[in-house]
């Protein structure tokens, strides 16, 4: 057939011209699509390389400092002052804590000069009933005339209850002996009676209304005996 043959002179006939074209952009298309494979495939690698090499960082807060200022010298003066040395409510609570026996309790007892005729005279029955005697025991006494004071037995009152007759060996003739109210047995009966008026001290034989001499030893199988202290035994 003409024209599917090369001619004799050599020349490329129409056919292998066009078979040739065909091929050249086959090939244009296959270089063309391995182009931009390999542009894809760069991009993407870039990618991930930078992520690998440019992990993510998690910021963390930051901490702001802040300036102190400069202590004051005489502030610090007195901050030390006051851990040295206790403050008046430490010095008052410290005071007010009660006191572990009953001589501190006795040493603390502040004895006014003006004294009720009262007190005194239960002051008075403590000082000639038992003032050679222990602290525990001038109490005893004490707290004995205050309970028959209250008991509604007895006179209503703590002279009552001292100068009733047949009572108090001391009394003589309705009166009581002088006192020596500069000494130190004195002061002592007064804060006694003080402290057996208020209360403030709780006697080892407290709830005892009755009490005798040691030296003696009278019929009171009726009455409950409650404790010898020195000189004296109460019973209630």
């Amino acid at each position: 057939m003409p024209g599917l043959l090369r001619s004799a002179s050599g020349a490329l006939t129409a056919l292998e011209i066009e078979l040739m074209s065909k091929q050249l952009a086959r090939a244009s298309m296959i270089s063309l699509a391995a182009t931009v494979m390999m542009i894809v495939f760069n991009a993407a690698g870039s990618g991930a390389a930078a992520q690998v090499s440019n992990p993510a960082v998690v910021s963390e807060p930051t901490l702001k400092t802040v300036p102190v200022p400069a202590a004051d010298a005489s502030a610090t003066g007195t901050a030390n002052a006051d851990l040295a040395q206790p403050s008046a409510d430490a010095e008052n609570a410290t005071a007010a804590v009660s006191p572990a026996t009953l001589t501190q309790l006795v040493a603390k007892q502040d004895v006014p000069e003006e004294v009720s005729p009262e007190l005194k005279c239960l002051a008075g029955a403590v000082y000639f009933e038992a003032r050679n005697e222990t602290l525990d025991g001038q109490l005893a006494v004490a707290r004995v005339i205050v309970a028959r004071a209250r008991s509604g037995r007895f006179p209503d009152s703590y002279c009552g209850v001292v100068y009733q007759p047949s009572q108090f060996s001391f009394i003589h003739g309705g009166s009581m002996p002088v006192i020596k109210h500069g000494s130190a047995s004195w002061h002592k009966a007064m804060a006694i009676a003080e402290i057996a008026n208020d209360g403030s001290w709780q006697s080892q034989a407290e709830g005892a209304m009755f009490f005798h001499s040691a030296r003696i030893s009278p019929r009171w199988s009726n009455r409950q005996r409650v404790a010898r202290i020195d000189n004296h035994v109460f019973y209630r």
